[in-house]
């Protein structure tokens, strides 16, 4: 168990700031607590409390210094659905020391990675996982989307991945390249032989989200602009270049060959070839050692069965089940939401 998930679980007084009425049933479930006081202000929190916040959002003025802060987040492995389309979550990770995908101080992950002892036995279950997983031809989403085939031109093919460029990963894990379209630029400058694949973020191509600036201008630097299968592209793909994306980290569970011109929680420890250092990474990771940390230890993991927590095999078995049942995610009336869902 975390240690953030520890201190939940200890009694403390246990506030939440900033979260809607729908997200608020889920709090409660992902931290085993029903006594927690959703708060609208800082002030309201009192003293040697412990306060969840989602994602990279500010802290609430008025706190007492001795509130500790656990920020909430998705996990890797999250559903049938994009959570933008309001599907339920499987996992979400609670980390009391930042969030994985702010590179510009430690979070519990990257303590977890940099000092973690695994015995064999644990790492044999990464390993499994892990081949599960890809047995399975798992992401984070599992959104049906039609297959994919690699071109019969025998050029090395590389994808890149595109992101919601308004997410907090972009602004705290990248440096230089910021953009979908720098992104394209630069890998068209890498590999200038190579078919280049764009696969943009499926938030933007459901029309959930806002596509980047410039993004219009995609097929000028690429081969294809693909909408297929996510699985299929990172199955027979030899490259993936991302900025943050967590495709980088799906890329290196199927033995792809990873580019970081971000630093993303997978990168700096050996595994992926990165444009920036990190300092404080200088450990070298095995894969089963990474799968160890970021998908056994860090996350929590929700049955939608019986809505208390589980193992990360039993959530697997359950969205393989879900997809079976729903592939395309959600109902139709879901999707009428849509044009609201986009709003600002």
């Amino acid at each position: 168990m975390s240690p953030p998930v520890e201190a939940l679980a200890a009694g403390r007084p246990l506030a939440a700031h900033g979260f809607s009425w729908r997200k608020r049933a889920l709090v409660r479930e992902f931290a085993s607590r029903g006594d927690i006081a959703f708060v609208s202000r800082g002030r309201e929190v009192g003293g040697a409390s412990t306060l969840l916040l989602w994602g990279s959002a500010a802290v609430p003025v008025g706190l007492p210094d001795d509130v500790t802060i656990v920020r909430m987040e998705d996990g890797f492995v999250r559903s049938v659905g994009l959570g933008a389309d309001l599907t339920r979550p499987l996992s979400w990770v609670m980390d009391g020391t930042g969030i994985y995908y702010d590179a510009s101080r430690p979070s519990a992950l990257e303590n977890i990675l940099a000092r973690e002892q695994w015995t064999a036995e644990q790492l044999r279950r990464a390993a499994a996982l892990r081949r599960r997983l890809v047995d399975a031809g798992l992401t984070k989403y599992n959104i049906a989307a039609r297959p994919w085939r690699r071109p019969a031109s025998g050029q090395r093919v590389v994808l890149v991945t595109g992101q919601v460029e308004t997410d907090a990963s972009i602004a705290t894990g990248t440096i230089d390249v910021r953009t979908n379209i720098e992104l394209l630029r630069e890998v068209r400058k890498a590999r200038p032989r190579a078919w280049v694949v764009y696969k943009p973020h499926p938030d933007v191509a459901a029309g959930l989200r806002a596509a980047g600036q410039g993004e219009g201008e995609a097929a000028r630097h690429c081969d294809e602009i693909a909408d297929g299968s996510m699985n299929d592209l990172l199955a027979q793909v030899d490259e993936v270049h991302v900025m943050t994306s967590l495709a980088g980290f799906e890329a290196l569970l199927r033995g792809r060959q990873v580019a970081c011109y971000g630093m993303p929680f997978y990168a700096g420890w050996g595994l992926t070839d990165d444009r920036h250092a990190n300092p404080r990474r200088t450990r070298r990771l095995s894969l089963d050692e990474l799968v160890a940390g970021a998908l056994v230890d860090y996350p929590v993991y929700l049955s939608r069965v019986t809505r208390r927590r589980c193992t990360p095999e039993q959530a697997i078995d359950e969205i393989v089940e879900w997809r079976q049942r729903r592939p395309d995610g959600i109902p139709t009336w879901r999707k009428w939401l849509r044009p609201w869902l986009a709003r600002p």
